[in-house]
């Protein structure tokens, strides 16, 4: 009777062992999988960058139009905010290359939008490249050097996305706070949902036509985040320290 209990007792701590381990198991692959990582590649493969460590990084788009994107640079001229970083489609800067280089000579970064304005992650991997390589050629013929970001032109992206994204020399870009402006919810919406912003997040805006309200937005927007820290391009938040990356499926 005796040795039926001790074999119990250790059976049950075996047991006991077995559920702690899982436990832990767990938790080490979820903080795997949250962690911030110093490399846009790292063991498990290429990934996407979504927050820094130091400064405030905003990031405007422009797939399309004729109407947004001047009035926003004049603002943010009279604001006095000499870093940010442009995401804008090749079909775009082609249509518009004395704007586009405005952008590029007033100091503020570019970074490419794909070339026409669709979901990459929808796409096979040849027709990913071949629109990218139809903007970069874009981007050549402007004389637009040094152009090291890229950023899916609806947001969706997955692992071959990335991958070839790197293949070409490229690092692709997400964003950690979401404006939402192009849904054009009111001013006063745009600027709540920028606010939380702080130090190392990439904010999300658009200059297409379709963001009627982000220019007005832009005033308290920056008021309230210059207490938190600098403006940077991307480049200059990746090269401030960390930076935290996207894992993709």
């Amino acid at each position: 009777m005796i040795q039926f209990h001790v074999w119990n007792v250790k059976r049950l701590k075996f047991i006991s062992l077995i559920i702690i381990i899982s436990f832990f198991t767990a938790v080490l692959f979820y903080t795997q999988s949250t962690n911030s990582f110093p490399a846009f590649s790292t063991k498990e493969g290429p990934r996407a960058i979504f927050k820094g460590e130091k400064g405030i990084a905003l990031t405007f788009n422009i797939g399309w139009g004729d109407e947004k994107a001047k009035p926003i640079l004049t603002e943010l001229k009279r604001l006095n905010v000499k870093s940010a970083t442009f995401f804008l489609s090749g079909s775009w800067a082609e249509s518009h290359p004395d704007l586009t280089k405005e952008i590029h000579e007033l100091g503020y970064e570019i970074g490419i939008l794909g070339y026409n304005y669709v979901n990459y992650a929808e796409l096979e991997g040849q027709e990913i490249r071949n629109d990218l390589s139809k903007a970069i050629e874009v981007f050549n013929k402007l004389k637009i050097d040094n152009i090291k970001l890229v950023r899916a032109p609806t947001g969706d992206f997955n692992k071959e996305v990335i991958n070839i994204a790197e293949s070409l020399g490229y690092t692709v870009v997400h964003w950690s706070v979401n404006s939402h402006d192009w849904t054009n919810p009111g001013t006063e919406k745009i600027v709540a949902n920028a606010k939380p912003a702080s130090e190392g997040d990439i904010l999300l805006f658009h200059a297409s036509d379709s963001a009627k309200q982000t220019k007005e937005a832009l005033p308290d927007i920056i008021q309230s985040l210059k207490a938190k820290g600098n403006f940077v391009t991307i480049s200059e938040l990746i090269a401030n320290g960390e930076v935290r990356t996207k894992l993709v499926p």
